[in-house]
């Protein structure tokens, strides 16, 4: 397993981190996997085993429940050894407070998360999804916060779009408040939009880059083909969504074809692709059980050729946007390292 440094912070993240959205199962996150506690402790150990280092949760996961599981399988002093990720924003009651990111419902959920996982700080605490009702200076103020009171250690966004995440850095500079060190996004060889923006916000500022879903959902498994669906989508789960199913296996395709040249599965030629991507510091991976953790976890130690890369690039190649035809036509002679990491040719 190797480790990058997060971000321009100095914490050392594996490259691959654990993600826990399938332990519980309780209400619809019981389309996604219901791991129980004995279950999750062999597939923390199997994943600690394999040198992964950061665990990641959410306060909503099962309403709660895969945080409990996470505190209850890091029991002691094991936890020591081992970052929590997680995150609050989305609804968790019935009530006007709920959810959001006013600073009453996020340190409120701070101090629920710290009595779930059993711990007295949080390593990485994500804003889980933007909230345009709250105003940004509140949001950073209390993150400023909890950082300064030792219960978040290091803080991040999610699901944010380019202009927020920029907002956000602004006003922490400005205030001098705890800056982001990282993005948890969705990118992956079939979703390639954080390549327009958030990749590029990340190499200029400096932010490292957490990928959810790395295998969308378990389309790029190499398991399923054009007549088939998922588990995860058979049972309602809706993400990632997909706008071109023939796009979709191409790709598909060439990772099952690249996959048997190597004698490795497609997903870990997925997986390989992503870990060689501007910016990225670690993938989650998931799994409903220890064959599918075995086989992502194999991941980490698969480099690809140039020749694969560039093979696994045009197949999955975005279109080039307005305003990025149009600077390279006219400024692609002035082109910084975060302007480069889209491949406009």
């Amino acid at each position: 397993m190797d480790y990058r440094t997060l971000g321009r912070s100095g914490l050392k993240v594996s490259t691959l981190t654990m993600g826990t959205m399938t332990f519980g199962g309780k209400g619809g996150f019981a389309a996604a996997g219901a791991t129980d506690v004995t279950e999750a402790r062999r597939l923390v150990d199997l994943c600690l085993d394999a040198g992964v280092n950061l665990i990641d949760t959410a306060n909503m996961y099962s309403d709660g429940l895969s945080e409990e599981i996470v505190g209850e399988v890091l029991g002691g002093e094991r936890k020591n050894d081992v970052l929590i990720a997680t995150k609050a924003r989305m609804r968790v009651g019935t009530g006007p407070n709920d959810e959001g990111l006013s600073r009453h419902h996020l340190i409120r959920e701070c101090e629920r998360s710290l009595k779930r996982l059993r711990t007295d700080h949080i390593d990485i605490y994500y804003l889980h999804e933007w909230d345009g009702t709250t105003p940004l200076e509140e949001t950073m103020a209390a993150l400023d916060t909890l950082v300064s009171h030792g219960k978040v250690r290091y803080v991040g966004c999610s699901n944010y779009a380019g202009w927020q995440v920029m907002k956000g850095l602004g006003i922490s500079d400005l205030r001098g408040h705890p800056r982001f060190v990282t993005q948890q996004i969705h990118y992956t060889l079939e979703a390639r939009e954080a390549e327009y923006e958030l990749l590029p916000i990340s190499v200029d500022q400096g932010l490292g880059v957490l990928v959810w879903s790395p295998l969308a959902g378990g389309l790029l498994s190499g398991k399923y083909g054009r007549d088939e669906v998922t588990a995860r989508h058979l049972g309602g789960w809706t993400e990632p969504p997909i706008r071109d199913q023939d796009r979709l296996w191409r790709i598909v395709d060439v990772l099952k074809a690249i996959g048997a040249e190597r004698g490795v599965s497609a997903a870990q030629v997925a997986l390989a692709w992503l870990l060689g991507r501007p910016a990225v510091s670690s993938l989650v991976i998931g799994g409903r059980n220890e064959a599918q953790f075995r086989d992502n976890l194999a991941a980490a130690t698969l480099v690809l050729s140039d020749e694969e890369r560039a093979r696994l690039d045009t197949v999955s190649k975005p279109p080039v946007l307005y305003p990025y035809w149009h600077q390279q036509a006219s400024a692609r002679d002035r082109f910084g390292p975060a302007d480069l990491v889209m491949d406009r040719s």
